[in-house]
């Protein structure tokens, strides 16, 4: 804690004598790409060039007071945000997306999910908060992520065949997740670990709840199956963080008597309120546990496709989104042990303080 409350002291005191330190070439290139700006458009916003900029992002020149001012108004983060230490983490495995995303969608979205995984390690170290204790487990031939699926729930004593509530399970295991809005639709969530090896959950903010639940339990499964463990490179972590979550969520041995009578499209929308889960989840479902025959799968398809219910499934069936509430409670306890209002807790982060009130949603007065 002693380095942050250091650092924290110097740039409430900020001054052109600061600029004589050294700015960490990282955190430009963190704040660029998290405005989704190309080398090329930051360039122009601080009148200098490319080449010139590429420089800077790599360490090899030094930026001016004027520079660093400049480069501060043009990202919209406050001056200090360039003197922070640290690297880019590179995020998990694998994050559940669609196909074929752009790296343009995509390099803003793990540049925000870096910043707030220091958010995170700050406020860690502040408050001395102990790592989760995760059941974690080695995909074998023997234990597959089915069997990893129901091991966990046993672990952590999930005795009913619906979890009501997932973020809270979550969260009272000690797992840290944030909400906030990827700028897409095309991408779902992501996991990091923290410098000390903490594990963090990111969620689009726009996600339905349906879809808010299986992409938590499919980020749950990476973190059990491959995150703490030697994966071999031909294996598939994405669909095996799928199998985690299809049976973490709907569990082999309850859902196959919601089949036993056939498979069809009202059933399935009986279900999803039950399961909390999605009509096209719970199809896939019945196919992998065998209750459908090529021809009744591609039937129950089609029929989502006419109806145009295969991206947006009717409203009236949605599921409620879940919302954390254990990263809230650490900038409280931190604002607490640190006497801090508002604008302190934003200089803390490093960040303006009209984006900490859109990233942690406090509304006390400064």
């Amino acid at each position: 804690m002693k380095h942050f409350i250091q650092f924290f002291k110097s740039v409430l005191y900020f001054s052109a004598e600061m600029i004589n330190q050294v700015i960490n070439p990282k955190m430009i290139l963190l704040a660029r790409e998290s405005r989704g700006l190309t080398q090329q458009s930051l360039a122009e916003r601080i009148n200098t060039n490319k080449a010139q900029l590429s420089r800077m992002e790599n360490g090899e020149v030094s930026l001016s007071g004027d520079m660093l001012l400049s480069m501060a108004e043009a990202t919209s983060y406050p001056a200090h945000f360039f003197f922070q230490k640290g690297d880019v983490v590179p995020v998990n495995l694998a994050y559940r997306k669609r196909q074929h995303v752009p790296a343009k969608i995509i390099a803003p979205i793990e540049a925000q999910v870096n910043i707030m995984r220091m958010h995170a390690e700050i406020l860690l170290d502040i408050l001395k908060i102990p790592l989760p204790a995760l059941p974690v487990h080695q995909v074998t031939e023997e234990k597959n992520p089915a069997a990893i699926a129901a091991l966990t729930r046993s672990a952590w004593n999930v005795k009913t065949p619906v979890i009501d509530n997932l973020i809270q399970l979550l969260e009272e295991k000690g797992l840290l997740i944030n909400l906030f809005d990827f700028g897409t639709e095309r991408v779902d969530s992501k996991s990091i670990l923290t410098g000390s090896r903490f594990p963090l959950i990111f969620l689009n903010a726009s996600l339905l709840g349906d879809r808010q639940r299986f992409s938590l339990a499919y980020e749950l499964g990476h973190l059990i199956m491959h995150t703490f463990t030697v994966v071999p490179h031909n294996r598939n972590v994405a669909h095996e963080a799928n199998e985690f979550a299809a049976e973490f969520l709907m569990p082999a041995d309850e859902i196959r008597k919601d089949f036993e009578k056939g498979v069809s499209l009202p059933l399935l929308g009986e279900l999803k309120r039950k399961w909390k889960a999605s009509m096209i989840s719970l199809l896939y479902r019945a196919d992998d546990l065998g209750f459908l025959s090529p021809s009744q799968k591609r039937y129950l398809i089609q029929q989502f496709n006419q109806l145009r219910i295969r991206r947006r499934e009717p409203a009236e069936l949605d599921i409620p989104v879940e919302k954390p509430i254990l990263v809230s409670k650490l900038i409280a306890d931190c604002r607490k042990k640190l006497n801090l209002h508002i604008t302190g807790m934003a200089t803390l982060l490093s960040m303006q303080e009209s984006e900490y009130l859109e990233l942690y949603g406090e509304d006390q007065p400064t």
